[in-house]
């Protein structure tokens, strides 16, 4: 029987609105899509299932309010964080050639020299 097909009843101590259950599904199943394990087991094969699912069964938390606020925020500061320490970590490191481009060089320098 496939979730989706069935009505959705809503624990509204948990979820307090369709919307808010929405915005939850679609952020869980990127965070699925992008490789997070699932919390519950299910035979979903789709991503939005298995996080409909989850959502339904009560596996995520859902935060509203002041709380949902304040963790987009800390959100934002960790991955703005992330991204100036890999900047800063690129910067400080010699540039370095991969094997792959050292052999195309040489390739086509051998290559230069049969043309001529």
């Amino acid at each position: 029987m496939d979730v989706i097909s069935l009505p959705i009843e809503l624990d509204g101590e948990k979820i307090d609105s369709t919307y808010r259950l929405v915005i939850a599904v679609i952020k869980r199943a990127k965070e699925l899509h992008h490789g997070a394990l699932p919390k519950i087991s299910t035979r979903a094969r789709k991503v939005t299932t298995a996080a409909l699912e989850e959502a339904v069964s009560g596996a995520l938390q859902v935060l509203t309010g002041e709380a949902a606020v304040k963790a987009e925020k800390a959100a934002g500061k960790l991955t703005y964080d992330k991204m100036m320490d890999e900047a800063q970590q690129k910067a400080s490191m010699p540039e370095s050639r991969t094997e792959l481009e050292e052999e195309l060089e040489t390739f086509l320098r051998q290559k230069k020299k049969v043309d001529s």
